[in-house]
């Protein structure tokens, strides 16, 4: 088994998975703090690579493409600090670095390990339930369930709507982007059958960042709503993917093809504009399709 143990954390491998796990340094970030120790199957690994400078360098772990649903959500944009694949490495420990990397680097030759993008998560994301306060907003993932609560920064028209629930079967996709310069940033959650382009700070399904310590956590819930939807990569099942509109929209009788149905979709979509979920123009669009079909 190699180890190597520094103030930034511990690394530790036993010749099919790789601990990290983050150390208890007042540097360490909160992010990788509240990660706690993440366990790398050898098949989700791509390469790993020692950076040594003057002082210190840095062991880096690359992961396969699509792997990791944390890495997934975040996009390239974790910083180094909050990054759970890096590790700083003191000058006069490179030696026990080079013998890692040297045992990890033999280890993906002896199992062929490939290199290719993967079409499943080989990790399982962060832990849950998991709850974060940040923004205008806390939001709370069971596992099954998203719940959206709002503070008294949330923007009144957004306020309204109330605390969200939503379940990861209505959702579609789960956007986290942080804050960057003057431009806020988001935890945005796709709902299905209900798009919208309203900023985060208006949308009831979104919590609107604004570059504070604990915003960075807000990445932590994407990855695991991220890890409980379907995988972007996986082969899609034409014939099943119609089958499942067709369940979620039922074909109308003739009967119910009437004014009456009709009716009541404008009624649906005047409450989905009430609340927050479509915009204006969406809207319009909506209502105005349904009133050429009566």
């Amino acid at each position: 088994m190699a180890e190597i143990i520094q103030k930034d954390g511990t690394w530790t491998f036993d010749g099919d998975t790789l601990r990290l796990t983050p150390g208890r340094d007042k540097n360490v970030s909160l992010l990788r703090s509240t990660l706690g120790e993440t366990t790398v199957p050898l098949a989700a690994i791509s390469r790993i690579s020692l950076e040594q400078g003057r002082k210190s360098g840095r062991l880096r772990l690359r992961l396969r493409d699509g792997a990791d649903p944390l890495l997934h959500a975040a996009a390239g944009r974790l910083t180094e600090p909050h990054d759970p694949y890096q590790l700083i490495v003191e000058s006069d420990r490179y030696g026990v670095a080079e013998y890692f990397t040297e045992e990890v680097r033999t280890a993906l030759l002896l199992d062929q390990v490939p290199s290719d993008p993967v079409s499943e998560y080989l990790l399982p994301g962060p832990s849950v339930p998991l709850s974060v306060s940040a923004g205008d907003g806390t939001v709370s993932f069971d596992g099954e369930r998203v719940r959206l609560e709002w503070n008294w920064k949330t923007e009144d028209a957004k306020a309204a709507a109330g605390t969200r629930t939503l379940s990861v079967t209505d959702l579609t996709a789960v956007e986290w982007q942080p804050a960057s310069g003057l431009e806020n940033g988001h935890l945005r959650f796709h709902v299905r059958h209900a798009p919208t382009k309203a900023p985060a700070k208006y949308d009831p399904n979104s919590v609107e960042l604004w570059g504070f310590k604990k915003d960075p956590l807000m990445v932590l819930v994407a990855a695991a709503v991220q890890a409980r939807l379907p995988h972007p990569a996986a082969p899609v099942d034409d014939g099943a993917s119609r089958e499942g509109e067709a369940a979620a929209q039922p074909a109308l009788s003739p009967a119910e093809d009437g004014h009456d149905a009709l009716l009541r979709r404008l009624r649906e979509l005047g409450e989905l504009h009430r609340s927050g979920v479509l915009t204006d123009e969406e809207f319009a669009l909506a209502k105005q399709a349904i009133l050429k079909r009566m």
